[in-house]
């Protein structure tokens, strides 16, 4: 059996497959970005999550694609993943880029990007990853993620720096004064979910106001102007990405990336079917 990971910063989906096709087990954990949590935490959740028709015993082959995962972390999570799976013979670490790559563009080359609770992109050469501009993470960068989306609103709440009936609206929606959002986000783990969680408030209240599509549309001017346009000719790529927020706000999206000279591709709200036909093909 062949065990497949695409673990962003909010969760993990899993697939495994038989060689042939013919069985398929899925599942799903919290995100395991090594930057923020320890492999004990990694492998405990892992078991409790584990369905009871899956066979850890079977799984020959791991390919796991995390937010977060550098080359350093690639031999933290190996020893992880095969505290869990002890008889898988090849464990393959990558980040979640070269899983958008793979779902998106099987072995084309081209441009693929991660939009989602983080943000990521990079050129394809039809196997690995070609260039990366770094999104620098949800602190640094992220721009045109849900938690950078979340953040921008959370940052114009604490400031007033939106209309009236739109910080009435959001004020209700967040639940918090001032000193508590600060304290959630600069205090406790995981601010980029945290953040990351109001994507959906904000995509329900396009219509509410012009300051929401306003907000969305320059979070993904400002994705396109810090890190797409340094992508040498990248005008001459289609636009592919993966992840909730290009799937959900692809209308605002469309409109960014056609003013910055691309033509639209593929958008899948997640990767795991098409990481699954390029393993079973390749």
């Amino acid at each position: 059996m062949i065990l497949i990971a695409d673990s962003g910063a909010t969760k993990t989906e899993w697939g495994c497959v038989s060689r042939d096709g013919a069985t398929r087990i899925g599942f799903f954990s919290q995100g395991y970005n090594p930057n923020y949590i320890t492999g004990s935490q990694i492998v405990a959740d892992i078991r409790a999550n584990l369905p009871a028709s899956l066979d850890t015993a079977l799984v020959e082959e791991i390919y796991f694609y995390g937010a977060g995962v550098t080359e350093l972390q690639y031999p933290f999570m190996e020893k992880t993943l095969r505290e869990v799976f002890t008889k898988a013979g090849k464990v393959f670490i990558a980040m979640d880029t070269l899983a958008s790559c793979r779902a998106l563009l099987q072995t084309e080359p081209g441009f693929a990007a991660i939009l989602g609770t983080g943000a990521n992109s990079c050129l394809y050469d039809g196997c690995n990853e070609d260039l990366n501009v770094d999104s620098c993470g949800f602190i640094l960068g992220d721009e045109g993620s849900g938690g950078n989306l979340g953040k921008r609103m959370i940052t114009d709440y604490i400031r007033r720096n939106m209309p009236a009936n739109v910080y009435e609206l959001v004020g209700r929606e967040l639940g918090r004064n001032n000193d508590e959002l600060l304290d959630v986000i600069y205090t406790k783990p995981f601010p980029n979910r945290f953040c990351a969680q109001y994507a959906k408030f904000i995509n329900e209240h396009l219509d509410f106001d012009p300051y929401f599509p306003e907000l969305v549309t320059d979070a993904f001017r400002q994705f396109f102007r810090l890190i797409v346009t340094h992508y040498p000719d990248y005008q001459k790529y289609t636009f592919n990405a993966v992840g909730s927020v290009a799937y959900y706000f692809r209308p605002l999206l469309e409109k960014v990336v056609a003013e910055f000279g691309m033509k639209m591709g593929t958008i899948l709200k997640a990767p795991m079917e098409g990481l699954i036909k390029y393993h079973l093909n390749n």
